[in-house]
């Protein structure tokens, strides 16, 4: 997916000092315990106590609590949500990921990180807000690669006690190889003058798909950056997670939610995840992309302006579903 984000971030970046969705006064601070240092995040709380609370695990790449990215993204997701979820009477953490932004202390490395990294500190997350807010168990949402870190964090162990469901919103059910690999082929296969970059791409991929290092320098130079040294680690860790097999040995209850409109997951990967757990209640939203907000056409640069426009409310249904499958008994306003 960082792929795609490199190739938005050009026609994001003249959008991105768009204004953002006013600060909340309810807005709290919230920590959890890092590696080094603290992990921080927020807390945004309806006003009614006892509320079900919900942990918004971010994307890929550098994207902050807000949903916000430096490479161009700057639509405000995952604020708008948890705005939109207070009005519903459900609370909210979300956080920034360690080594980055907020939680710059929690690491000494952003990059020396893998999966079970993260997934780690999702337990720290949901124990601090359990003794935060006295919940019994939080519920976990995992936007993207998010979603992949939620489904990590709910294999086995006493920590999962803590977790009362998952709710995966455009999560890819395929490999992070695999999907990389159909990303770049789909970009540059019509281009035949791509040909000898897309098959070093594709070797690359496999390379790391089996626990083995790229030589950088022998990439060419547009390819340099997606398998930067410094991020190898972490693309072994995550190539190696495998999100159905994840899901089917997920013993917690789980929503797949996917925009029917999404450039970067598919609905594809939305049904072999709910075909790996039958259980779990699969939602697609039309007219929906990855950064869940309307889009009516097929045209990819009205997709991408999408991502600059945090002025854009989320898109009709988003939070009607994960409303329904946190707090089914809570009636809508």
């Amino acid at each position: 997916m960082k792929v795609l984000l490199l190739a938005l971030a050009a026609v994001a970046a003249s959008l991105a000092a768009a204004a953002q969705p006013a600060a909340d006064p309810r807005d709290k601070p919230i920590e959890a315990r890092g590696p080094l240092g603290p992990l921080k995040g927020t807390l945004l709380s309806p006003a009614k106590p006892g509320a079900p609370v919900v942990l918004i695990v971010p994307g890929s790449g550098p994207t902050d609590r807000d949903g916000n990215n430096p490479l161009g993204v700057n639509a405000a997701t995952y604020k708008l949500l948890a705005q939109d979820l207070a009005a519903r009477g459900i609370a909210t953490v979300r956080i920034d990921k360690r080594g980055m932004f907020g939680s710059a202390k929690a690491v000494a490395d952003a990059n020396a990180v893998t999966i079970p990294d993260y997934a780690a500190d999702v337990h720290s997350w949901v124990g601090a807000i359990r003794r935060t807010t006295g919940v019994p168990c939080v519920w976990v949402l995992g936007h993207s690669e998010g979603g992949l870190v939620a489904l990590a964090a709910a294999q086995g162990g006493s920590e999962v006690q803590g977790i009362c469901g998952l709710l995966l919103v455009a999560t890819p059910g395929r490999p992070l190889g695999q999907v990389l690999r159909d990303q770049l082929s789909d970009q540059w296969r019509a281009n035949p003058a791509n040909a000898p970059i897309l098959d070093q791409a594709l070797a690359a991929i496999t390379k790391l798909e089996g626990g083995g290092r790229v030589d950088t320098a022998s990439l060419h130079p547009a390819l340099q950056p997606l398998f930067n040294e410094s991020v190898q680690g972490f693309l072994i860790s995550a190539f190696a997670q495998d999100p159905a097999g994840l899901i089917a040995t997920t013993q917690k209850p789980v929503l797949v939610l996917q925009g029917e409109r999404d450039l970067q997951v598919g609905v594809q990967d939305a049904r072999l995840l709910a075909q790996a757990k039958p259980a779990a209640q699969l939602v697609l939203l039309p007219d929906t992309n990855h950064v869940l907000k309307v889009v009516v056409t097929d045209d990819p640069a009205a997709n991408m302006a999408t991502y600059a426009n945090p002025g854009q409310p989320l898109a009709p249904g988003v939070v009607d579903a994960v409303a329904r499958f946190v707090a089914p008994g809570k009636p809508r306003p």
